[in-house]
C-alpha cells in the first residue's frame, strides 16, 4: 500500500472522485501544509494556517499506480489557476501534491512536465508530506451524506462524469 496527498480544490470534490477508483483503499479529507501545528475547517477557511485542503488516498499500487492516479488529480480538477478551484479561491484550495515516499517525486516531476510539454500551464505545486490533520467527522464523505447539498450539485457530478467517461476501466463497480 502507498498514500498520497493531494489538494484539488475543495476536498468534498477529490474525495468523491478517488472514492470511485478501483484499488483505492481509503480517501480521507483533511488538512496540510500549513504553519499552524494544529488545523481545523474554520481556522483554515479563513486563511490563517496555511494549510490546504487536501485528501489522503491510500492505494494498492499492484491494483492502480501512481501514474493513474495522477492521471486522474490533474483530469478531474484546474492545475493552472493558483489558488482557485472555481468559485473557491484562497491559498486553502491551492493545486499541490504531498508525496509520503521519495520515489513518488520522479512520477509527479514528469507527470507535470509532461503537461507542461503540451502547452498547459500547471501551477501545481509537489513537496514531501507535512502532518496530515483529518478534517472534522462530517467532511468525511460529504458528499455521499448529502447528495442534494446545492455546492456539490452544482461541482461534483461534472467531474464524476469526467471520471466515467475518460477513466471507465478504473472505476469500481
Amino acid at each position: 500500500m502507498q498514500s498520497i496527498i493531494l489538494g484539488g480544490g475543495c476536498f468534498w470534490c477529490t474525495q468523491s472522485v478517488f472514492t470511485s477508483i478501483k484499488g483505492v483503499h481509503s480517501v480521507i479529507s483533511g488538512y496540510a501544509g500549513g504553519l499552524a501545528d494544529t488545523a481545523n475547517y474554520e481556522s483554515v477557511c479563513m486563511g490563517d494556517t496555511g494549510h490546504v485542503e487536501v485528501v489522503k488516498v491510500v492505494f494498492d499500487e499492484r491494483e492502480i499506480g501512481l501514474s493513474v492516479i495522477l492521471d486522474i488529480f490533474f483530469a478531474t480538477h484546474d492545475p493552472t489557476t493558483l489558488n482557485r478551484q472555481g468559485n473557491d479561491i484562497g491559498s486553502q484550495y491551492a493545486s499541490v501534491i504531498f508525496y509520503t515516499q521519495e520515489s513518488q517525486l520522479e512520477h509527479i516531476t514528469n507527470k507535470i512536465n509532461h503537461l507542461k510539454s503540451q502547452g498547459i500551464d500547471i501551477v501545481t505545486q509537489s513537496a514531501p508530506a507535512p502532518t496530515f490533520y483529518p478534517a472534522e467527522e462530517y467532511h468525511q464523505n460529504f458528499y455521499a451524506k448529502n447528495p442534494t447539498q446545492s455546492y456539490c450539485n452544482f461541482t461534483i457530478p461534472p467531474k464524476l462524469m469526467k471520471l466515467r467517461t475518460a477513466f471507465a476501466d478504473h472505476l469500481k463497480s
